[in-house]
């Protein structure tokens, strides 16, 4: 791709659609739940019912803001619905409510990394609309299985400029809505139940011209793999075709995960063939500043400014940093225990090993944890006070913690005999053993290989069932490995 790049500009503008955790449906009482049974969550509005009339969700509409606050957009004083003409099979009405002269959200923009540079991604607007249904097809049954239950479920779509120039930024601007999502709780995010998908318009334009090439949409894409994958694709694709002279459809296409291809679905002779107007059955809402500012004042740090506080306040590496700002639940964890100790490192460390670890094996989220921050601040505690090894800590005690929870890291580790020893006497009397029982080893340190003393310092900690002070025993093996 790195040489068709060469001779060709990639012009990239997403449309993401995120469906917003509200607890009935856009316009209806149904209630907005994913996995219940088949047209359970069904209403005489929701399949549009002769003299049924829409009403809007204040929530759903307050989540829009939400998302354009923190995606820094004009926030629209006065917004209408629309009605989006097109066959919809899983929409009763025929006809899709959404927004189209005045969204809710106007301009934007997210910083996103791009190679070694952060680049400013600008938003056209942020707009409301409902869901359709989905439809089923399978060779059990003639024809296809309509569930009407996500009909009408309300989305946010997020429209970008055409502003995107590589998959990476393709990649790293829907990663980054998608934490936004979670860490300001308007959703749940998640790809692979479709509660946030992507359309990518992608096009090609000769290097450094200003005319913009033919556009082709990839519809309903759900992971960020596939969008960057489809985008790969149809450079390569598209590339091909104005080499031999060939014109790229204006179209409608598909993407294959299995083979990684786009295929087409529908031409569109016109940018715009969904005949909007606005919606008769909805009056426009009003959106007040105070309204915006009581949605703002409920704004938690968002991602970015976790990343740079943790960096700059608690002196945190950039991997560090990133892997306890990806996730909204971790970074309170950390933010929590680091107010019961002050080893910021460390709880890093732990974080991102043992108590990872831990979470992976229970296949649990850090907020079901039973080891609470006031514990974890313990555990540390002891290893910071050399009470206890890290190894033994991380081992034995934590695995006492998360069987039983109410005890506390200094019980535990006295449970298991664990608490390090500083009597010199006892810690002497083990060395002495260790390394008369190995004189060879003890000759070869002694002319010269002094990488034996890590050899030394294992059998001492085996031998003293990890309750020696490494520190102490450190420095007593190597006095007397020197005599």
């Amino acid at each position: 791709m790195k040489n068709i790049l060469d001779k060709y500009d990639l012009v990239v503008g997403l449309e993401i659609h995120v469906q917003l955790n509200t607890e009935s449906k856009l316009f209806a009482a149904d209630k907005n739940s994913f996995g219940d049974t088949p047209n359970s969550n069904v209403s005489p509005i929701t399949l549009a019912h002769p003299g049924t009339l829409p009403k809007p969700n204040r929530s759903a509409i307050s989540h829009a803001i939400k998302m354009g606050l923190a995606c820094n957009c004009e926030i629209a004083s006065y917004t209408t619905f629309d009605r989006k003409n097109y066959f919809y099979p899983d929409l009763p009405k025929g006809y899709q409510t959404t927004q189209d002269q005045h969204p809710i959200c106007v301009g934007g923009y997210l910083d996103v990394k791009s190679g070694d540079d952060i680049k400013r991604i600008p938003f056209n607007r942020i707009h409301i609309e409902e869901d359709a249904g989905k439809s089923s097809h399978d060779a059990e049954h003639e024809g296809s299985l309509l569930d009407y239950n996500r009909a009408g479920t309300p989305l946010i779509e997020m429209v970008t400029e055409p502003e995107i120039s590589s998959a990476e930024e393709a990649g790293n601007l829907l990663t980054e809505i998608r934490k936004i999502v979670r860490y300001i709780n308007v959703g749940d995010g998640n790809m692979e139940q479709g509660s946030l998908r992507c359309d990518a318009n992608i096009s090609l334009k000769l290097k450094g011209s200003s005319e913009l090439g033919k556009r082709v949409e990839i519809k309903n894409m759900n992971s960020i793999r596939n969008v960057q994958r489809a985008i790969a694709h149809e450079v390569e694709r598209q590339a091909a075709l104005l080499d031999a002279g060939k014109t790229v459809l204006q179209e409608t296409r598909g993407f294959n995960d299995d083979t990684g291809k786009t295929t087409g679905q529908r031409t569109k002779e016109e940018a715009n063939d969904y005949r909007y107007f606005p919606c008769p059955d909805l009056l426009p809402i009003h959106v007040s500043k105070e309204w915006v500012e009581e949605i703002r004042a409920t704004l938690p740090k968002l991602p970015h400014e976790v990343l740079a506080d943790l960096q700059e306040n608690y002196e945190f590496n950039a991997y560090d940093a990133e892997i306890i700002a990806d996730n909204k639940e971790l970074a309170d964890y950390f933010y929590e225990t680091s107010k019961l100790c002050k080893h910021y490192k460390r709880i890093a460390n732990w974080l991102i090993g043992p108590i990872k670890s831990y979470l992976n094996d229970s296949n649990i989220e850090i907020q079901d944890s039973v080891i609470q921050p006031k514990l974890l601040a313990e555990i540390i505690e002891l290893v910071a006070a050399d009470k206890v090894s890290f190894s033994m800590a991380s081992t034995r005690v934590l695995p006492a913690l998360i069987k039983d929870p109410n005890q506390s890291a200094l019980d535990a580790a006295k449970q298991l005999q664990l608490l390090q020893s500083d009597d010199q006497d006892e810690l002497i009397k083990t060395i002495e053993a260790v390394i008369a029982s190995m004189p060879d080893k003890a000759e070869a340190y002694r002319k010269g290989k002094k990488g034996l003393l890590g050899m030394f310092m294992g059998e001492v900690m085996k031998k003293s069932g990890g309750k020696a002070n490494p520190k102490v025993a450190n420095k007593l093996i190597a006095e007397i490995l020197e005599k």
